[in-house]
């Protein structure tokens, strides 16, 4: 029970209000208008709903149009899940207590698998937010413009903006709660949020893994349709391979560790934060200025990338129209229930650029591109 619950889990899990003693070791079902609070089965519904959306669309492109780049992604974002949150859930059953500790506690939700540590919604957010981003930008013709990379950087871009709308609300809501006993990880923060948490998982993960689905399994010039083991074998190595990318990411912050030094990672991490910010925003004007000058050639953008990243948007807004009540009545960083609020800055600015996407790919009605071999 140690590794399943143990003191600092102990600790979050009562703050969330519940107990992580005596959980089911597979999966545990509740009602879900007896949640914590009525925003959780909304965030279930939204994030549910556009997983499956983005497997329909992802099968529809596979075997419609050739392109296996949307179900590869779709499911390495899974295979990635699997890799690198159980060390988050149960750092005592890998052995690192020590290197990681216990970093947070995702609230229980209607459904919910491993000790009660993983929500369905948070195995359907990653590849829902993945397919959102890379929807957006390869309707805009950044891949089949600027290649695997300048896409990829742009994908990261695109879910830093989304990812932060969501992340900077969810402690506030009860969603989830961070292990402010771990200052190793959980420090520095932009509020609530540690900000090794936003650059690693809102985008360097998005990033990378995008590039090696495009590179491995995306089409190329004098390559045939791969076979269906061979987009599996590829997508397993794409998502296993991420980690590996944010552990080289995290290495110049990481080289500064102590509460001497936060200092120092807050300035490294906004650094690294704001070349995703510039490249991210380049690209995007780039991208629309390109459509507009009819220098794509592309027709309809997806229904998935017309769809999806609007509703999300619009959903999360008003789930932060029904917080600011709270935030605004809070002290100290701390609302009256006990909560500690988010960014609302930088939740407004991500607000901004996630809308600025949504209109770039409504406005150039550009037609949904084809599949085109990956450029070199």
């Amino acid at each position: 029970m140690g590794h399943t619950c143990d003191p600092a889990a102990e600790r979050v899990a009562e703050k969330l209000g519940f107990s992580c003693h005596h959980a089911d070791p597979l999966i545990t079902f509740r009602n879900p208008f007896d949640l914590a609070n009525g925003t959780m089965p909304v965030l279930e519904v939204l994030i549910v709903g556009g997983a499956v959306f983005a497997l329909v669309h992802a099968w529809r492109r596979w075997r419609r149009d050739g392109d296996p780049v949307n179900i590869a992604l779709w499911s390495a974002s899974v295979v990635y899940l699997a890799v690198i949150e159980p060390p988050l859930y149960f750092p005592g059953w890998f052995g690192l207590e020590k290197q990681v500790g216990f970093i947070f506690s995702h609230n229980v939700f209607t459904v919910q698998f491993m000790y009660d540590r993983l929500p369905l919604y948070i195995v359907a957010f990653y590849p829902a937010i993945s397919q959102l981003a890379y929807e957006l930008v390869r309707a805009l013709g950044v891949f089949a413009r600027r290649g695997p990379l300048a896409g990829s950087v742009a994908v990261a871009f695109a879910c830093q903006v989304f990812y932060e709308v969501f992340d900077q609300l969810g402690p506030q809501l009860k969603w989830w709660a961070w292990n402010p006993g771990n200052r190793m990880i959980n420090q520095p923060v932009l509020a609530s949020v540690p900000m090794n948490s936003m650059l690693l998982f809102a985008s360097v993960s998005f990033g990378a893994m995008t590039y090696l689905v495009v590179r491995l399994a995306g089409p190329k010039t004098g390559r045939g349709a791969l076979p269906g083991w061979s987009v599996g074998w590829r997508t397993v190595v794409a998502g296993a391979v991420t980690p590996l990318a944010m552990i080289i990411v995290s290495a110049p912050s990481g080289a500064f560790r102590g509460d001497d030094q936060i200092g120092i990672q807050r300035g490294i991490l906004s650094a690294e934060l704001a070349v995703v910010w510039i490249a991210g925003l380049y690209l995007l004007a780039d991208a629309y200025r390109a459509v507009r000058a009819g220098d794509v050639r592309q027709a309809a953008s997806p229904v998935f990338a017309r769809i999806y990243p609007a509703v999300y948007l619009a959903v999360l807004v008003v789930l932060w129209l029904v917080a600011l009540p709270a935030y605004f009545a809070s002290t100290g960083g701390v609302t009256e229930q006990g909560t500690p609020i988010g960014s609302l800055w930088y939740a407004a600015l991500c607000t901004v650029a996630a809308a600025a996407f949504i209109v770039a790919v409504l406005r150039v009605n550009v037609p949904e591109p084809a599949a085109e071999p990956v450029r070199s």
